[in-house]
C-alpha cells in the first residue's frame, strides 16, 4: 500500500524531532510547510528554518509562505494531501485551509490536554511545578484541530514520567518529540482507517501556557532560589536567562549557562558576561574584584 499524502506544518527543533520519527517509521511527508528564513547572527544573514534545513537533506518538497493567502492554497491543492499534520508552525492558519484535506488536521501538542494549551507548554511545565527532584508526569497529546487554541478532541495521548525534575526545556522537548513522534507514527494509520473515535477534552481542567519574551528571561538572585532555577532550567535555549550587574561603572548582562540546587540554594556554575566567553561563576567574581 503506497504512503499517505501528508503535508506537515512546522518550524522549531520539536519539529525535526517528530519528523524524524515519522522518517524511522516509513511515514514521510509528501510536501512540508515552514516559515521563511529569517536573519540570524550578528551579521543578520538569511537563515532557514531547522525543519527546511531537514527537508532539503531528505529530498522534501517544501512551501515556505510569507503569507497564507490565495497562491499558497493552489500550491497546496495541486498535491492534494490526505492528511495535514501541525507540530509548533508559528502561525495561525484559517479554517479553510485546515479543512483541504479529506482526514482532517491533527496537531501534536507536548502535553497532556487540557493542562498547558498555548504556544510554550515545555516552558511553562518547568516553570509551574514547584518539586524539584521529584518525579513528574509529562505527555503529549495529538488532537483534532478546531477553532479554538488546543481545544479540540483527543485522538491519541500519551503519558511519560520524567525522573530527577525539572529538565532542562531542550531536554524536556527531545523526549516529548521522540514520543509524539512514535504515538504519531502508530496513529496516523488507524486515523486513515477510520478505526479511532476523538474524544471530547474535559474543558473544565483546562490551564494556559505563559507568555514567554525575552524579558522573561531576566532574573534577581535576591528572588525565591527554587523559582529562579526553575527559569534557568525553562530558558536554556530561548530567552535564556540573564542578570544584570555592574562592572566598570556600567550594567552589564550576565546570562546564565549552567546552575543547580544545593539543598535550598541555588548555585551558579557557568556564565556569559557581556561581551565575553562563557566561563565559570567562580572566574567571573573573581573578575569583579
Amino acid at each position: 500500500m503506497p504512503n499517505p499524502r501528508i503535508a506537515f506544518w512546522g518550524t522549531s527543533r520539536i519539529s525535526v524531532i517528530v519528523l524524524e520519527e515519522m522518517l524511522r517509521a516509513g511515514i514521510p511527508p509528501s510536501l512540508i510547510i515552514t516559515a521563511p528564513s529569517k536573519p540570524k547572527g550578528r551579521g543578520l544573514e538569511l537563515a532557514p528554518s531547522e525543519v527546511k534545513v531537514w527537508a532539503d537533506a531528505h529530498n522534501i518538497p517544501t512551501l515556505e509562505p510569507e503569507k497564507l493567502d490565495s497562491e499558497f492554497v493552489r500550491q497546496l491543492s495541486d498535491v492534494n494531501c490526505q492528511l495535514f499534520i501541525i507540530v509548533s508552525y508559528g502561525k495561525i492558519i484559517p479554517r479553510n485551509i485546515l479543512d483541504m484535506p479529506h482526514h482532517g488536521t491533527l496537531n501534536v501538542h507536548p502535553s497532556l490536554l487540557p493542562k498547558l494549551r498555548g504556544a510554550s507548554p515545555i516552558q511553562s511545565a518547568i516553570l509551574e511545578d514547584d518539586a524539584p527532584g521529584l518525579p513528574h508526569e509529562a505527555g503529549v497529546t495529538i488532537m483534532q484541530i478546531d477553532e479554538e487554541v488546543d481545544h479540540g478532541p483527543i485522538v491519541a495521548q500519551e503519558k511519560i514520567t520524567i525522573e530527577n525534575w525539572p529538565p532542562k526545556s531542550s531536554e524536556l522537548e527531545e523526549t516529548l518529540g521522540i514520543l509524539g513522534g512514535k504515538l504519531l507514527a502508530r496513529t496516523i494509520p488507524l486515523w486513515l482507517a477510520g478505526k479511532i473515535t476523538p474524544q471530547e477534552q474535559d474543558h473544565p481542567q483546562a490551564t494556559f501556557t505563559t507568555k514567554i519574551t525575552k524579558q522573561s528571561g531576566h532574573i534577581d538572585l535576591a528572588d525565591d532560589p527554587a523559582q529562579t532555577y526553575r527559569k534557568i532550567r525553562a530558558f536554556d535555549t530561548w530567552p535564556r536567562t540573564y542578570f544584570l550587574t555592574e562592572r566598570n561603572g556600567r550594567s552589564i548582562r550576565v546570562v546564565v549557562t549552567e546552575a543547580h540546587m544545593d539543598n535550598d540554594n541555588l548555585i551558579l556554575d557557568r556564565v556569559i558576561p557581556e561581551g565575553k566567553k562563557e566561563m565559570s561563576y567562580e572566574d567571573f567574581m573573581r573578575g569583579q574584584k
